[in-house]
């Protein structure tokens, strides 16, 4: 019996070790003018960032969550929602376990806060 509760606390203590030290850190907030170029990162760590997709999630001032889109981190393939398809891209470092958001010919409706998600 004391074997076993041993086992439990372990057991719950390696569970909770291998969730508190997953994270993704983004970039600090950044002012852009109209026309320009900004590119995000979201540098991942506590777990093997080609183990899971990353997607990527904006909210404009006063409204609802819009998904960008996600990229899978295995075969650095991303995929879009319709609406962000023709400006937006999405890119990976492996080796710095870091993912990117790049959004070109920037406009007044791309002020947002952006997220990244696995």
């Amino acid at each position: 019996m004391e074997n076993m509760i041993v086992w439990s606390l372990l057991f719950v203590m390696a569970i909770h070790g291998v969730w508190s030290e997953i994270k993704l850190d983004q970039t600090p907030s950044e002012v852009k003018r109209p026309g320009e170029t900004v590119k995000m990162s979201c540098i991942t760590s506590g777990y093997s960032m080609t183990s899971y997709a990353i997607n990527w999630i904006r909210q404009r001032p006063g409204k609802a969550l819009e998904w960008i889109g996600w990229i899978n981190t295995n075969t650095n393939t991303p995929s879009y929602a319709s609406s962000f398809q023709s400006r937006f891209s999405f890119t990976q470092d492996v080796p710095s376990s870091t993912q990117y958001l790049q959004i070109n010919s920037l406009t007044a409706e791309d002020s947002a806060v952006y997220f990244c998600a696995r």
